[in-house]
């Protein structure tokens, strides 16, 4: 535990320093077109869907995790694939993009860069406010299925726990719809993803309240509140989560209403929320620190213990 927990330290740097793997050797990318050759091969009938969907998941995570234990144990290794399969900086720089355009009153490139980097809905029509509710959301979500749940899924099972879970995650975000063209083939894929990220939501928004300054009591209220309002049993709680330490309503037309806040979403409140969500890295980080420390003083009590036997 305390290797990956230097590994982990470790991907989180260089997720923060180094550039983003090229599309031609991204594993996620890769992970994509699995996918989308599972959907290609596909038979017609529902039933027949459904099996192929839970085959083709099921032959990706094998194979997801097999390809990762093959990975070299030293920590250096670990962490560089690791950190191809966690996404914070990217998330953060998405919002920002966004944050940027309304700052510069530009409705139609804000909304762009949201339907392009944050979200699946239809963004044609949303309001200033709307759009800035939309990408706090998404930050919300995404602090917990791109980087607390694959920190969570390599400390619990290693790499080819964070791959598994990486490959689960991707087959959700192209097949988890409730459509025509998904209701079968991803339903199974989705149950899965729902399973995985049952303890990193939670504890994302444990973490959330952990890093909220004067609004925690609001912060757990709203999150316990309005956490089942989504349709996700997951996404609801960091999400509810971040409008209570916001004090903020987060809303999406026709779905849910999170919170009950005054405060409008806005530029400086998605400063506000991509602070809180910085916060919560800094204290993972600190976690991490101290459980990568454990494995030195463990080392050393055990080298005390040799020392004195032999001199015994």
């Amino acid at each position: 535990m305390a290797k990956r927990a230097l590994s982990a330290l470790i991907a989180l740097a260089c997720d923060a320093l180094l550039p983003e793997l090229p599309n031609h050797i991204h594993p996620v990318v890769w992970m994509g077109k699995w996918i989308k050759q599972g959907e290609r091969f596909a038979p017609n009938n529902n039933a027949a869907r459904l099996a192929w969907g839970a085959i083709w998941l099921g032959a990706g995570l094998g194979l997801s995790a097999g390809l990762a234990a093959r990975i070299p144990k030293h920590p250096l290794a670990q962490a560089l694939v690791a950190q191809s399969l966690l996404a914070y900086r990217a998330l953060d720089q998405a919002v920002g993009e966004v944050q940027t355009a309304l700052v510069a009153d530009d409705l139609a490139e804000a909304r762009r860069l949201l339907s392009w980097h944050l979200v699946s809905r239809d963004t044609a029509e949303l309001s200033s406010s709307e759009v800035a509710a939309a990408a706090i959301e998404s930050l919300a979500e995404n602090l917990s299925d791109s980087v607390i749940a694959p920190l969570f899924w390599y400390l619990a099972a290693g790499l080819p726990g964070l791959a598994a879970y990486r490959m689960s995650n991707t087959f959700d975000a192209m097949w988890g719809y409730r459509n025509q063209r998904f209701e079968y083939l991803g339903k199974v894929a989705a149950r899965c993803d729902d399973a995985l990220n049952l303890i990193p939501a939670r504890l994302t928004a444990g973490l959330l309240w952990l890093v909220t300054h004067g609004q925690r009591q609001q912060t757990w209220q709203v999150a316990w509140r309005d956490h089942g309002k989504t349709a996700s049993p997951n996404a609801g709680w960091p999400m509810a989560a971040m409008a209570g330490a916001l004090d903020t309503q987060l809303i999406k037309i026709g779905h849910y209403v999170l919170g009950d806040g005054p405060t409008q979403p806005d530029p400086a409140l998605m400063q506000t929320a991509r602070q809180l969500a910085r916060r919560v890295i800094y204290l993972v980080v600190a976690g991490l620190v101290v459980g990568s420390m454990k494995e030195q003083r463990t080392e050393s009590i055990g080298t005390g213990e040799l020392k004195l036997r032999i001199s015994d």
